[in-house]
């Protein structure tokens, strides 16, 4: 299942061009984006990949290089891994005093290896801001949904964020729709037979005109 109405809107990720972050204040001086409370890792394959790759971090790509020992991740007392914290954000965001500027350290090191940060990054966050979430019904069917990251997708703490990200209208201005400029991430989600059918609909639905598509929130609120 796939929410159609982001995929068709014209989101785009405004980090360093205005992004308020997801603290409970606009704190766009920061130049943390959503990466304040670090990233939640999927298990311990990913965490094995992420401090493997953060050896390959030079001193020109990171900036906490040199406190990143030893180790970069943790486990919650809740069972969680996340990457760890320094200066009350995660260890791999450079600042905005770093002489590459602010940033994800392995985006910079994506670009300095002219490769997509796509597997890279955490998955979280080079998923953002699309959520999977897989539900198993009585039936034992699994239903995958890919959707809008919204405040729900951060759990219970949700409704404490600030969460810029797709709830302001500045970043609703992309040239191309979601579906398009994230095609990347959605088939490194769903593989490519079931991108190619979504793109294959979304063309479609497209040339049936205007009266069938509904315009995101955000949006609408903005008209």
């Amino acid at each position: 299942m796939f929410d159609v109405t982001f995929l068709e809107s014209h989101w785009t990720c405004i980090f360093g061009r205005g992004c308020q972050g997801v603290l409970t204040a606009p704190a766009p001086e920061r130049g943390e984006g959503c990466c304040s409370y670090g990233a939640h890792l999927t298990g311990e394959d990913e965490r094995r990949r992420i401090e493997q790759l953060a050896t390959e971090l030079t001193d020109d790509q990171w900036q906490n290089r040199r406190k990143g020992r030893p180790g970069t991740t943790r486990v919650t007392r809740s069972g969680d891994i996340v990457t760890r914290l320094v200066g009350d954000a995660c260890i791999f965001l450079n600042r905005p005093d770093f002489a590459r500027g602010a940033g994800c350290a392995f985006h910079v090191k994506a670009m300095d290896e002219g490769r997509s940060y796509v597997g890279l990054k955490p998955e979280v966050c080079w998923q953002l801001p699309l959520h999977r979430d897989e539900e198993v019904l009585e039936s034992g069917h699994v239903v995958t949904r890919i959707e809008e990251w919204g405040r729900r997708g951060w759990g219970p703490g949700g409704d404490d964020f600030h969460w810029w990200c797709t709830e302001a209208p500045e970043a609703f201005t992309g040239r191309q729709t979601v579906a398009v400029a994230m095609d990347e991430e959605l088939r490194a989600m769903v593989g490519d037979e079931v991108a190619d059918l979504l793109q294959d609909y979304l063309t479609e639905r497209s040339s049936r005109g205007s009266r069938t598509r509904l315009a995101h929130p955000v949006v609408r609120r903005r008209s």
